[in-house]
């Protein structure tokens, strides 16, 4: 697969994509995203309906209303964004552009291709640097864990992220402390690219000692968000952020985590809601930092890889389908569910194990925000279905489906939440 790739990127190295005629207005993407409660899943139902997002900044209480998820106290509250928010939309672009970064629209140039037909994937992206999907950012795999790593982990993480460099393929990762940074800064001296998708805005640096790190990968790649500029590093925002990590991926391989990492919930949004391969590495079986990595491997929610050639022949398949330009057909992103149908889990052979990552934790008792979610989930739902009829803000809701998956209460179907 290493020939195949360095074969594409010499073929397409000097050929830039043609530009996008009909790509949406940056500003008026900008302008929706800036709408409180309005997600990807929310403007992809506003576009198929108005066509453009200035049609739908434009649109009456009324237009707005009669939209699948919204209703009347949304729709006021929409209007009344839109109404407002031109000129913080300006200033925002204005800053950006001052700051080197630019801002791209799913659909538009610059925005990573694999993304684009995810029904979760963000509607902007802000980018320090640059994705070259076309060509040097062709092949892209992720490669996460935890961030209290062990020494075992650190070595494996640059192990693997400098062979695959060197093959060719973009290391993609979140910019954290311990695997993700071992794995930056080991595809950067090995000369190859990489991408930090963050949980923050550009504008803020978490964590404070990547400063360096972050400017080295926008030479060698891209620090990207889907937050505003100045969006701290809430906890929040990380798990929306690993579904970007595993979204612009050709596959996700986890170096090495523990029952509770995050990594296990990217992982099973690689393979449930993207399709996408999973691989993790072994580790020692009494580490309670290999505990999740094993769980993965023994439930078949991941293929066991020892040595980095193991990714690349995983990776294989995707990568051919790729080049060839069926990849979307091979992978069609998991849509709408239906209500507890019974159907297998891509990311294990059982379907009441759905949830690997968390499959030693038991449901939490006493939480009352916990059962007022398992009583709307009465069909799979939507998180901006929940937020509204639970009169919930999105951030807090999105912390405790995060914190619901880890104890096996909920799953992810495509784009929906169901009971587990």
């Amino acid at each position: 697969m290493s020939e195949l790739i360095h074969t594409a990127r010499e073929a397409e190295a000097t050929a830039a994509p043609p530009p996008d005629q009909d790509a949406p207005s940056v500003l008026d993407v900008l302008r929706l995203t800036m709408a409180p409660g309005l997600g990807p899943v929310l403007i992809e139902r506003l576009l198929a309906k108005f066509g453009t997002a200035a049609r739908i900044c434009e649109a009456s209480q009324a237009e707005l209303r009669v939209v699948e998820g919204i209703g009347a106290t949304r729709a006021r509250a929409f209007a009344e964004s839109f109404a407002t928010s031109l000129n913080s939309a300006r200033a925002e672009m204005d800053r950006a552009a001052s700051m080197g970064i630019s801002i791209v629209v799913k659909g538009g140039p610059g925005y990573p291709e694999l993304m684009s037909p995810l029904p979760d994937a963000p509607a902007i992206l802000y980018i320090r640097g640059e994705i070259r999907s076309h060509d040097l950012d062709r092949y892209p795999v992720a490669m996460v864990g935890s961030r209290a790593c062990t020494s075992y982990g650190l070595e494996q993480s640059r192990r693997f992220a400098g062979f695959l460099s060197r093959a060719g393929m973009t290391i993609a990762s979140g910019g954290a402390r311990g695997i993700d940074s071992a794995a930056h800064r080991a595809a950067i001296d090995a000369g190859g690219r990489t991408i930090a998708v963050l949980g923050c805005g550009l504008a803020k640096c978490y964590p404070p000692e990547n400063e360096a790190l972050f400017a080295d990968i926008a030479r060698a790649g891209a620090v990207i968000s889907e937050l505003p500029l100045d969006t701290p590093p809430n906890a929040e925002n990380f798990p929306a952020r690993n579904r970007i990590i595993s979204g612009l991926s050709l596959g996700v391989l986890v170096i090495e985590a523990g029952l509770r990492s995050g990594a296990l919930i990217t992982a099973r949004q690689a393979a449930e809601d993207h399709g996408r391969d999973v691989m993790a590495l072994p580790g020692r079986v009494d580490s309670k930092a290999s505990e999740g990595s094993l769980e993965l491997i023994k439930s078949g929610g991941a293929a066991l890889v020892t040595d980095p050639a193991d990714v690349i022949a995983c990776l294989d398949s995707a990568t051919r389908h790729l080049a060839k330009g069926t990849h979307a057909a091979r992978y069609t992103p998991l849509q709408t569910a239906s209500a507890r149908d019974g159907s297998e889990s891509l990311f294990s052979g059982d379907a009441n194990a759905a949830s690997v990552a968390t499959a030693q934790i038991a449901p939490a008792i006493n939480d009352p925000l916990a059962a007022r979610i398992l009583e709307a989930l009465d069909v799979p739902r939507t998180p901006e279905d929940l937020a509204r009829r639970l009169t919930l803000e999105m951030p807090r809701l999105r912390a405790h489906l995060t914190l619901m998956e880890m104890r096996r209460q909920v799953v992810r179907r495509g784009s929906f939440m169901d009971r587990a």
